[in-house]
């Protein structure tokens, strides 16, 4: 089983001017340690106007910060919106690709539709129209990443016109592909879709255990893949998976305070029971009131990979025997202090032997699959893109309606021309008068 960490960046009030920028720094640094402790991949969400809750709005920009202070840990969206008011797939593609390459091959693509009101009313999407635009918007992004050129797309949701979209990804054909499953039946999907399953787990490894074997027996018995690239994976987000550890249990739980249970209070707020008002709603102060009247809404012990080293272990093996291919742990909001020892302790004395047994876990899996995939992959059925116009091109001026013409260039082309005009007929002068 891989481990890996999760960011929300959720910053509750009440806030300091330099808090955001703070907020950023830490993230950098907590990474770049985690990449040293050998972490497997850091997962960035994306959501947008979920103050307090989360403030990871653009991804793709601290990841590519993070590739840059970082040699091995994966970068992983978790997830990256394909709504296409939120991301047009052809801006994904190339955020996607040029990321791939700015890190040397370490993207994971995870994909989502979104689910909150602030989000999907935000952006002015229906969201009986949301599967559809994800499965548009999937096809569509793979599509850009990997044909030369894009042959165009004529969609419900989505619709673009024949463009070479640059750069191509550098890991060929394409990064991993996931999707994100808050549901069984989202992960049953990803299974017969043949692409990763980054699955919600709110019950604990004995349940989960059921959906990873329910996961690869439909991966085996309907999978068909949507993508070039399979990823036969699935792993476990969420429910009790955050993390501090330090040198006792005690000294674990002091550092967690009440924050541990605030990933789900928000989840609740902005997707479920939550009123909230823009710029005004206290969403940590409605989360600090509640947890004064349940005390079990934050995380306490046995609830997390929370503890000295003996009890985290104790508890990721666990995790380990459902059978998931990796476990992402949340960060506690501002703990930088606690995040960085927990994941110092973390390389040095429980990372090792997990590291040893997904080696060799990775290579039986392999091994055993290799038939599965074959069947899996006869499965696929013939790409129903179209074959690209070589008789198509395009150029000259934007029009729109009522005849408009965006001129902007040809004005700008005619001032220099007129100035390289004028320097020279200058020039000539300058050369007559001195001759």
């Amino acid at each position: 089983m891989k481990i890996s960490l999760f960011y929300e960046f959720p910053l509750p009030r009440p806030w300091s001017e330099d808090d955001e920028h703070q907020l950023f720094q830490h993230g950098l640094t907590e990474v770049e340690a985690a990449d040293k402790a050998g972490f497997s991949t850091v997962w960035l969400t994306e959501h947008h106007f979920l103050e307090e809750y989360c403030h990871s709005t653009a991804p793709e920009m601290f990841l590519a910060a993070a590739s840059q202070r970082t040699e091995n840990i994966r970068l992983g969206f978790g997830v990256m919106h394909l709504l296409p008011n939120i991301n047009p797939p052809a801006r994904i593609a190339e955020r996607v690709a040029t990321l791939d390459h700015l890190s040397n091959g370490r993207v994971e693509y995870g994909t989502g539709e979104g689910s909150s009101v602030a989000e999907l009313g935000g952006f002015n999407v229906d969201p009986a129209d949301k599967r559809a635009q994800w499965e548009e918007a999937l096809e569509v992004s793979i599509r850009c990443m990997t044909e030369e050129p894009f042959s165009g797309f004529k969609g419900e949701h989505v619709e673009m016109p024949a463009r070479n979209v640059v750069p191509k990804p550098l890991q060929k054909p394409h990064p991993p592909v996931w999707v994100a499953c808050t549901r069984p039946s989202s992960v049953e999907m990803a299974a017969q879709k043949a692409i990763g399953a980054l699955s919600f787990a709110y019950t604990g490894p004995e349940a989960l255990k059921e959906r990873v074997d329910g996961y690869y027996r439909d991966f085996e018995e309907q999978g068909t893949p949507i993508t070039p690239a399979i990823n036969p994976n699935i792993l476990a987000i969420g429910g009790d998976l955050s993390m501090m550890v330090a040198k006792s249990d005690e000294e674990a739980l002091e550092r967690l305070g009440t924050g541990g249970g605030f990933f789900s209070f928000g989840i609740m707020h902005y997707y479920l029971t939550g009123m909230h008002t823009p710029g005004r709603t206290k969403v940590w102060e409605r989360y600090q009131e509640a947890v004064k009247e349940d005390p079990t809404l934050a995380y306490g012990p046995g609830r997390g990979a929370i503890g000295s080293p003996d009890t985290v272990r104790e508890f990721l093996r666990g995790y380990e025997a459902s059978g998931v291919d990796e476990i992402i742990l949340l960060l506690n909001p501002r703990s930088h202090e606690g995040t960085m020892e927990s994941i110092e302790i973390m390389g040095n004395q429980i990372l090792p032997e997990f590291i040893e047994r997904d080696e060799k876990a990775v290579a039986e899996k392999a091994k055993r699959l290799e038939p599965v995939i074959e069947k899996v992959e006869a499965r696929r059925q013939p790409s129903e893109a179209p074959l690209f116009d070589e008789t198509y091109a395009f150029g000259g001026l934007p029009t729109g309606r009522n005849k408009f013409t965006a001129g902007e260039i040809p004005e700008a082309m005619a001032e220099i021309n007129e100035g390289r005009v004028k320097a020279a007929q200058q020039e000539k002068a300058a050369r007559e008068a001195a001759g």
